[in-house]
């Protein structure tokens, strides 16, 4: 793989990949699981608050 493409690549498959072990680890497990769905699931919903509030304050 080229440097190009992990640098454009590499931040959405991270994402996915945190959404997709969030998702079934709240299907599949209970306690601790849910723990670990709620910090997977939460992260890039925090990561893409964070950077959009950040692209607007930067603009104005």
């Amino acid at each position: 793989m080229s440097g190009s493409f992990l640098r454009m690549w590499a931040a959405p498959i991270a994402l996915s990949v945190l959404t997709v072990i969030g998702l079934m680890s709240a299907l599949l497990g209970d306690g601790m699981w849910d723990h670990v769905s709620a910090v997977a699931l939460g992260v890039p919903v925090l990561l893409c608050l964070w950077l959009g509030l950040r692209r607007r304050t930067k603009s104005d």
